[in-house]
């Protein structure tokens, strides 16, 4: 009698394996996108702008704050000790002027046209001071320095309002006070320099020369983002000027 299987004996060997599954295909993740790099005040569309507005102001500062070490030279040389005084306090006064003028020229006009006429009226007193025969044109020069400086430096803290984002504005805004600082570290080894080697006129007959190279840097930039007043701006509105005027006189020292 054959013996069925599986019954009273040992249990009889599959015929084959279980199946196995097939392996359930791995999905590749999507390669992520690289993340596009922030804008910086030094990126491709500031660079120009930003270069330039910062030379600006630091060489305004310079002829402000700077000068000191050239001054008493010239005084003495044109015969002006007793009134010395009033070359610098033509100085801050008329720039007080000029950063109230260029507030409502910018607002009305935007900040190209008090910040040309600036960089025009500071150039000017330069070339007076430069070439003063009598203290009281040095002096005169000295208070037309002053309002083209304060129509040029309202003019530019209205531009970085205009043409920087939200988040660049605090880093140029840095970049302006610094500005301020370099030249009284720096400035009186710079001017003392000049005038022990070239004479104290070049201090002053120097500038409008260097002032050039950055104003034409920016230019281009500047009347592509600054130029005219802003959309829907009222005319006699003070938002932007108020806050520049402000902020300028604070950066420059004056309160």
């Amino acid at each position: 009698m054959k013996t069925a299987p599986g019954a009273g004996g040992s249990a009889a060997p599959a015929d084959h394996e279980a199946p196995v599954p097939a392996p359930v295909p791995v999905r590749e993740k999507a390669a992520t996108p690289p993340r596009p790099r922030a804008e910086t005040v030094l990126s491709r569309g500031y660079l120009a702008l930003t270069l330039g507005i910062v030379s600006v102001v630091f060489l305004i500062a310079f002829e402000a704050t700077a000068v000191g070490t050239a001054m008493p030279v010239a005084a003495d040389e044109l015969d002006g000790v007793s009134v010395y005084a009033f070359a610098f306090s033509a100085l801050f006064t008329t720039s007080l002027l000029g950063m109230v003028v260029s507030g409502q020229w910018s607002d009305r006009r935007g900040p190209l046209p008090p910040l040309a006429w600036g960089i025009g009226a500071f150039a000017t007193g330069l070339l007076l001071s430069g070439t003063a025969v009598t203290m009281g044109v040095f002096i005169l020069g000295r208070a037309v320095q002053g309002i083209g400086g304060g129509l040029v430096i309202v003019a530019l803290y209205v531009t970085v309002s205009r043409a920087y984002p939200d988040r660049l504005r605090p880093t140029v805004l840095a970049s302006f006070a610094a500005a301020w600082v370099v030249p009284a570290v720096v400035g009186p080894l710079i001017a003392g320099t000049v005038t022990q080697q070239l004479g104290w006129r070049w201090v002053f007959l120097g500038i409008p020369l260097l002032v050039a190279v950055p104003l034409a840097v920016m230019l281009p930039a500047l009347r592509r983002t600054a130029a005219g007043p802003p959309p829907g701006a009222r005319a006699d509105s003070g938002s932007d000027s108020g806050a520049a005027a402000g902020s300028a006189a604070r950066g420059s020292g004056v309160d």
